[in-house]
């Protein structure tokens, strides 16, 4: 997952880099391995500053005050596909055609394809293992195949139509195209989130692109809209134009935002994910009850920080049991499920976390997290709750079971580290150690999303049920992510795998 932001002032003499800034800073929770800056200045010139590691250790006042310009875009990274070495960081730049800068949130899962046309027949180098390599430089070749000096905004609509045709996957874009003004546009299903807003001033009206609405309404921009599925935008000095390119695919936004990456004072396509995690919460109180029985011996809830606060409130409230706060969280410890190696991870959780003897010595405890990816949280999480001196630890999960990999934006694990890979509710609590496990229904974490906005019928749901949304993902496909997201890959062991072990949904059909 990524975090992206654009902003274009009306002032030609505005330095746009500031607001920039500020923007990853409030996206820093998308992406925390690397962050990249790209302004233009009235002549057209680009302006750089990108590495690896947090928003506020790249940029200081003396970096950001070579970043002059009135427009830019930024972006906030972990890796989904590539490495984490610093050719990799965005935004990507190529000069021909006009100066093409692009900052992309997602996944493409048919690269092997796209660079093979990028190198045969379009004969462009691509110089990283990022599919956003791949994606700027689609889009500057259908651009540099109109032969054409300059472009205009017909121009550019035709080309981001043909590469939705070219480009499979999960992808929302930004982007900025020298001495001309900002681009954006969103794949044709909606997976991945982005919003725009404007801003009224002086010399005309301020424009804004960023992943998240929070984003636009710390900055005091209005008029805050989603750019639809398979939409493109453009943005001058002149104003906006837009354009709906695509209309024959349907709408399925990743249920996995609300759940658990977007903060939760965001609204992504009209759904609030705090009210989406109010009804998780709702929802779950129910499924312990299933589970458990109407009388159950739950003494306390207790969140796992941060995301699964609300929906744990939201469930002690239901269930007429205590909540309380019992994990204290060291804030400046990164995210677990996306570090390297086993024993990492269940380091981080010890660092990161610490737990109150007060709230756990002598009581049987409800502890509600977000997700279970890998486990090795989870399982950690309940030995510091038994180590504090709970008497019963049961578990809940505001998601369903994580059983498959997924393929547009979020650099999950492979297949068979899912701790819910082929495995049982039973299963799955004795290898976290936990009493119980109780895992949201994904009927109902779809209807806590869906009755907030009805008009939105279906969901990517596919790490959950398996069913990609759009319908070419095959198993060699999946073998072949199989390989790449392994711990084993990751540290450089080779690994042998069937492809039955990864496994798509019997209900899979192709598009």
């Amino acid at each position: 997952m990524c975090g992206i932001s654009a902003l274009l002032l009306s002032n030609p003499q505005g330095v746009a880099c500031v607001e920039l800034f500020e923007s990853l800073g409030m996206l820093q929770h998308r992406g925390q391995d690397a962050a990249g800056i790209v302004t233009c200045g009235a002549k057209g010139r680009l302006y750089q500053c990108k590495g690896n590691g947090l928003v506020r250790d790249i940029f200081d006042e003396k970096r950001l005050q070579t970043l002059t310009g009135y427009m830019g875009v930024g972006h906030v990274r972990y890796p989904t596909a590539g490495s984490s070495a610093h050719a990799e960081a965005q935004p990507f730049y190529v000069n021909s055609p006009y100066g093409l800068v692009l900052g992309h949130n997602g996944n493409l899962v048919n690269s092997v394809e796209l660079r093979r046309f990028l190198d045969r027949e379009a004969h462009r180098h691509i110089n990283t293992d990022s599919d956003s390599e791949l994606l700027v430089n689609i889009l500057a070749n259908n651009l540099q195949s109109l032969g054409k000096v300059r472009v205009n905004e017909e121009d550019y609509f035709n080309s981001v139509k043909a590469l939705f045709e070219q480009c499979h996957g999960g992808y929302a874009c930004v982007g900025m195209i020298a001495g001309f003004g900002l681009i954006a546009f969103r794949d044709p299903n909606g997976i991945r989130p982005l919003v725009y807003g404007r801003r009224k001033t002086a010399t005309g009206y301020d424009y804004m692109f960023a992943s998240e609405s929070v984003v636009l309404d710390s900055l005091d921009f209005t008029d805050i809209t989603d750019v639809l599925p398979g939409e493109a935008i453009i943005v001058t000095r002149h104003g906006l134009s837009k354009r709906h390119l695509i209309n024959d695919r349907p709408f399925t936004p990743c249920v996995f935002e609300y759940v658990y990456f977007a903060r939760p004072d965001s609204i992504i396509d009209g759904i609030s994910v705090y009210k989406a995690r109010l009804q998780m919460g709702e929802a779950l109180a129910d499924q312990v009850q299933r589970v458990l029985g109407t009388d159950h011996d739950i003494d306390v809830v207790i969140p796992v920080p941060d995301t699964s606060r609300v929906s744990a409130l939201q469930l002690s409230y239901r269930l007429n049991i205590l909540y309380r706060e019992g994990f204290i969280k060291n804030r400046y410890v990164g995210r677990t499920f996306i570090m390297p190696g086993q024993e990492m991870r269940r380091k981080s959780v010890r660092r990161k976390l610490n737990a109150m003897a007060l709230e756990f010595s002598g009581k049987n405890v409800l502890l509600v997290d977000d997700s279970i990816v890998r486990g090795t949280t989870s399982r950690e999480i309940v030995q510091m709750a038994r180590d504090a001196g709970a008497k019963k630890v049961y578990f809940a999960s505001c998601a369903p079971p994580i059983r498959y990999p997924n393929v547009y934006g979020i650099d999950m694990p492979s297949a068979r580290e899912l701790v819910a890979h082929e495995r049982s509710e039973e299963q799955i609590a004795e290898v976290i150690k936990a009493d119980r496990m109780i895992f949201q229904r994904l009927e109902d974490l779809v209807y806590a999303c869906n009755k907030l906005r009805p008009e939105i019928t279906r969901f990517d749901t596919s790490v959950f049920d398996g069913q990609y949304i759009t319908g070419d993902i095959t198993p060699d496909y999946l073998l072949a992510l199989d390989r790449a997201r392994s711990d084993n890959a990751k540290n450089g062991t080779s690994i042998q795998s069937a492809p039955e072990t990864i496994g798509l949904h019997n209900s899979f059909q192709s598009k």
